[in-house]
């Protein structure tokens, strides 16, 4: 068996592998060279594993570019993957997540992109199709764009019914029962601080995770604040007590403890560097009632952030965890984040990491 780490930068993608122990890495790289991968995945359900890249071409724009053999090669769609229709009136800015929908439907991808919007591919992340239900939602056009712009980052497919469960900068958390339409903000008990009352959506919502023993339990990342809810969204509590900062970008939840999940916070708001510049990882085992810090192997004297999709686990016993950062570097624990090694450094800014275990 080997364990692949997919590490998508602001210019190109690195692939590293590990033996069964989870602490020492050969990592291959670069590909695509130049070319920024917000988004990557490898597809585990098809005969070869597909890498499926989200990639922004400079002066020829995004797109999705995928590999059959693990790299060597790379192919695209001609004229893109994803094209927004023409009664649409808008352009692909950026994709910001790529995710396989599950076993039972092994040829259904699904992307979430800058505008926001999300995407469903049938063919194994080939071509995209408009999930229009999302995009002509009444409340689209009032869906205000974040810091790093207005998109859809988070794409959560129920496994075991049509729900898909999506968040956004910065219209919240929206849930549909079907994946196509009936789209619901459920972003309720998530706080806004920068308004002057909690609105119904519009919440910056950083990233979105679901808990193992229950699809219904999943947590977020707010702009401010770490909450959870136990009712798929229809209400949320704060998480945060025991934090040393209630910002941050990712959170990740474990897929086989319940109630186990990571965040790794910062400073808030414009500073947005871990407290004391010392990079932290924090678990917590009773799904958010208390919280212990991970510093074994991770930096102090780091003045630096982890994105929302730069921080991942794997499906491995004991899970992995890992962490990649602003500064090129990427942290790898085999033992759910009581010690971390390093995997590489001086990389370009690390902006999404992905971990599968491969036959």
């Amino acid at each position: 068996m080997t364990d692949l780490l997919a590490i998508g930068t602001r210019k190109g993608l690195w692939l590293a592998r590990s033996g069964d122990d989870r602490r020492t890495w050969a990592v291959d790289g670069p590909h695509l060279l130049a070319q920024e991968v917000a988004a990557v995945c490898v597809d585990t359900r098809r005969p070869q594993p597909r890498i499926l890249a989200g990639i922004q071409y400079g002066h020829w724009g995004p797109t999705v570019m995928w590999s059959d053999d693990l790299g060597a090669t790379w192919q695209e769609t001609e004229h893109g993957g994803i094209r927004f229709p023409e009664d649409a009136e808008a352009a692909l800015l950026r994709v910001w997540q790529l995710r396989p929908d599950t076993a039972d439907r092994p040829d259904v991808v699904w992307a979430g992109c800058e505008p926001q919007s999300l995407w469903r591919s049938t063919d194994g992340g080939c071509h995209f199709e408009l999930v229009r239900g999302l995009w002509d939602h009444p409340h689209r056009p009032t869906w205000e764009p974040g810091g790093g712009g207005g998109a859809v980052h988070t794409v959560l497919p129920d496994a075991a019914t049509d729900r898909v469960t999506v968040a956004m900068s910065t219209g919240g958390v929206y849930v549909s029962e079907n994946g196509r339409d009936g789209w619901e903000p459920r972003n309720r008990g998530i706080t806004a601080p920068f308004l002057p009352e909690p609105p119904e959506y519009g919440q910056c919502v950083h990233k979105v995770a679901v808990d193992a023993a229950d699809p219904d339990r999943m947590y977020a990342q707010n702009h401010f604040g770490v909450f959870r809810t136990d009712d798929a969204g229809r209400q949320w509590m704060s998480i945060a007590d025991g934090l040393p900062a209630d910002f941050g970008f990712p959170i990740a939840a474990s897929p086989s403890a319940p109630g186990t999940a990571w965040v790794v916070p910062l400073v808030a708001d414009m500073q947005r560097v871990p407290p004391d510049g010392r990079l932290r990882v924090h678990r917590t085992r009773d799904a958010g009632t208390t919280w212990t810090e991970s510093s074994a192997g991770l930096p102090d004297a780091a003045w630096t952030a982890v994105m929302r999709d730069a921080f991942c686990v794997d499906g491995n016993d004991p899970t992995g965890v890992y962490v990649g950062t602003r500064d090129g570097c990427v942290y790898a624990s085999a033992d759910e984040g009581d010690t971390f090694g390093l995997v590489v450094d001086h990389l370009p800014d690390v902006l999404a990491v992905r971990a599968y275990r491969l036959p």
